[in-house]
């Protein structure tokens, strides 16, 4: 088996508020930072995942990261948009419907908005795919090293993400693993995949405050 493709599992662009990246130069830095496979996962939004799907099909893997009542939630391999603000079983059961991938992104991160409570992600665990053991962006390893013992205890699937808001954070934290054909083989394949863990300074938070100073100077 070789791990022959590079996978960023958690991107976003200028449709979330937080970030100002645009797709087109997006694409780019992919190309030159030798990432092949790009999650664009923007918060509450599949706008940004089909606009750079549209521009380059063969990178892109749709995705959101979602807001439940609970907590947030990554879906990949996303077709359609889903509300946000919903349960988090049927924020999963409708992305399931489309053949969805579901991650649990920086569970541990209490700092975020959208972090779980360990008896809300107990409840969630059986019914996603994998946990994000590796955030770039989370500020303390305890955070990481914390979801990583959750996903061996529950036997979930590991993935990482850089959780990229500016253009140095890309690739940060990405996975090689086997090429798949569909998003079952994508989950299978996380099996045998190689984790390449990278923490971003934490100055990157400021590019994020920046982001939204920007917009609302706009008024975006």
């Amino acid at each position: 088996m070789i791990n022959d493709i590079r996978i960023e599992t958690h991107c976003h662009t200028h449709y979330s508020k937080d970030c100002l990246m645009r797709p087109k130069r997006l694409i780019e830095v992919c190309h030159e930072r030798g990432i092949n496979r790009l999650c664009v996962t923007d918060h509450n939004t599949t706008k940004g995942a089909f606009e750079m799907a549209s521009l380059a099909p063969d990178l892109i893997i749709p995705g959101v990261e979602i807001m439940t009542t609970k907590g947030e939630l990554i879906a990949l391999f996303v077709e359609k948009e889903v509300p946000y603000g919903l349960d988090p079983l049927d924020t999963v059961e409708r992305f399931r419907d489309q053949g969805a991938v579901i991650l649990v992104p920086h569970p541990f991160d209490s700092r975020r908005h959208g972090s779980w409570s360990e008896s809300d992600l107990r409840m969630i665990a059986p019914h996603v795919d994998a946990i994000e053991v590796f955030n770039s962006r989370a500020l303390n390893a305890s955070m990481n090293n914390n979801a990583s013992l959750f996903a061996n205890e529950l036997g979930l699937m590991p993935t990482v993400g850089s959780d990229a808001h500016s253009y140095s954070e890309v690739g940060k934290s990405t996975m090689y693993m086997q090429d798949y054909v569909d998003s079952d083989a994508f989950v299978a394949n996380l099996n045998a995949a190689i984790l390449d863990t990278n923490s971003s300074s934490p100055l990157v938070h400021l590019a994020s405050r920046w982001a939204v100073l920007v917009r609302k100077m706009n008024k975006e």
